[in-house]
């Protein structure tokens, strides 16, 4: 009776085993056959890199800095009428020649002074004319020397604003300009300005100043339109 029962219980041990090795080969199979198939999915998916998955940039331009060089006021000027004055200033071109190319002022003389020149006077003649001068005084040091003279900053000719004007200072008279357009030229009144005190100083011959009356209410509406004048060279146009 023992014996059986040792008999019986060694039998169901090793039913257990038999079992147990029978759900671990399973196991194994199954594994065995999941792997290719995770291989091959793999395979026909192309790896993406980070940068092909991130969505596209958008290209933006970069803004320009912010320019605080103020913007000239040297209209064009026409070699063959204007007329060199004191104070301004002039580039001589010499082409093939830049040792003797220089940007010079006219001196209060009337004077500007070249290398290998010397002294020429320049005020009263017309950039057309003083390039003629400057070949004819360089060719007794140049071969054929080619001569191009232009006005860079026009002080001769200029009249000064002032006061309560958004852009007060020193513009230059290449052309006819009224005290409307100056008004215009400086880019309005600002506030509290006093539109109808407006005066112009102007010297004269004898080396008085004259104050001239502008109203600015009355010239806008049709009236007194006589006080709309021309301004001259070194009037002073004065907004109270």
């Amino acid at each position: 009776m023992y014996s059986q029962g040792r008999t019986m219980k060694t039998r169901n041990i090793m039913l257990a085993l038999i079992v147990l090795v029978g759900i671990c080969s399973m196991s194994a199979l199954a594994q065995d056959a999941a792997a290719p198939a995770s291989d091959q999915d793999s395979a026909a998916k192309p790896v993406l890199s980070e940068s092909t998955n991130a969505a596209p940039t958008e290209a933006k331009a970069s803004p320009l800095p912010p320019s605080n060089t103020p913007s000239t006021r040297v209209p064009a000027v026409h070699a063959d009428n204007y007329i060199v004055g004191i104070g301004d200033v002039l580039e001589i071109l010499v082409w093939k020649e830049g040792e003797l190319s220089k940007t010079v002022p006219v001196r209060p003389d009337g004077m500007i002074t070249l290398p290998l020149v010397g002294e020429i006077k320049a005020v009263g003649l017309t950039p057309n004319q003083l390039k003629e001068v400057v070949t004819t005084a360089l060719q007794k040091v140049v071969s054929d020397p080619q001569v191009t003279v232009m006005v860079t900053s026009v002080n001769s000719l200029s009249f000064n604003m002032v006061g309560n004007v958004n852009r007060p200072g020193y513009y230059p008279l290449t052309r006819p300009v009224t005290v409307l357009d100056a008004i215009a030229l400086g880019g309005g009144f600002r506030d509290f300005a006093k539109q109808k005190n407006i005066y112009i100083l102007r010297a004269g011959a004898n080396g008085t100043q004259q104050k001239l009356k502008f109203n600015y209410k009355d010239v806008i509406k049709g009236k007194n339109m006589a006080q709309n004048i021309v301004l001259q060279p070194h009037d002073t146009l004065v907004i109270p």
